[in-house]
């Protein structure tokens, strides 16, 4: 079989809109021709593509499930929300949620069947989109959430906690729906990216007139809002702004997360 990357899979992706299973599926089809797998999907249905233009699917649902202690949350995309919001897409988009806590992400590429037949059904692209699962650590345990619009869900979370309760999980995962952070720590961002802030706040510092004597402070301060915009736990916890969700853990420890929301990248 041919060595098929995440980059392959992307670019074929955004050339015939096309979900990512599908597009990694074709791939692995025609040995890694993408030429040869842009043809595979237009045979199939499955890309989104008329009068030689990518149709948008940027719309869908999301869907998160916990099984014996694995979480998982599945998108499937669509064009229009008149068809996210029907019931057969809500319903398939829960039990591939399901499939994939359960058995993993091979399982839901084995129901690409009923994908493309809700496809032909509804007479619109449908495609699964991001898959995410978390098969947890010993001692830790799954916080999931899904928010609701519209008949459908559209941001669903889940978080996984060591040395905490369920509840304290879940409650973390309320709050990473609606302050959505990009990173868990200020470790994990990457270095270029603070570097070249931490630069440009240099830079504005100085063009406000702060004195040159303050401004390791003045950017320092600065910076830490910046963190607490992306990092959860620099963040205010959203029911107690005056504590941040670090601090709301205590000693407890969320060691990864991970948020899929409809119509975002």
């Amino acid at each position: 079989m041919a060595n098929i990357s995440a980059r392959d899979i992307q670019v074929l992706r955004q050339t015939t809109g096309a979900g990512m299973l599908d597009c990694k599926r074709a791939l692995e089809a025609c040995q890694g021709d993408a030429e040869a797998a842009r043809q595979w999907l237009r045979e199939k249905g499955l890309t989104r593509a008329s009068g030689g233009e990518a149709r948008e699917a940027n719309q869908g649902a999301v869907a998160v499930c916990g099984v014996g202690g694995a979480a998982a949350i599945v998108e499937l995309r669509c064009e229009t929300d008149f068809v996210a919001k029907a019931p057969e897409f809500v319903h398939l988009t829960e039990e591939l949620a399901r499939l994939g806590a359960a058995q993993g992400e091979q399982a839901i590429s084995e129901h690409q069947g009923e994908v493309d037949a809700l496809r032909i059904s509804l007479k619109e692209a449908v495609s699964v989109g991001r898959v995410v699962r978390f098969e947890p650590v010993e001692g830790a345990v799954m916080g999931t959430y899904l928010h609701i619009q519209s008949e459908r869900g559209v941001n669903a979370v889940v978080v996984e906690v060591t040395g905490g309760s369920p509840e304290l999980a879940h409650e973390i995962a309320v709050h990473v729906a609606f302050a959505r952070p990009a990173f868990l720590s200020r470790q994990d961002v990457p270095a270029e990216q603070v570097a070249a802030e931490r630069s440009t706040l240099e830079t504005l510092s100085r063009n406000e007139g702060k004195p040159e004597a303050a401004m390791d402070k003045i950017v320092e301060g600065r910076m830490r809002g910046w963190f607490a915009e992306r990092c959860l736990l620099d963040q205010a916890y959203v029911r107690d702004e005056k504590s941040t969700v670090a601090q709301h853990l205590g000693s407890a420890r969320v060691t990864r997360f991970a948020q899929v929301v409809v119509g975002s990248s």
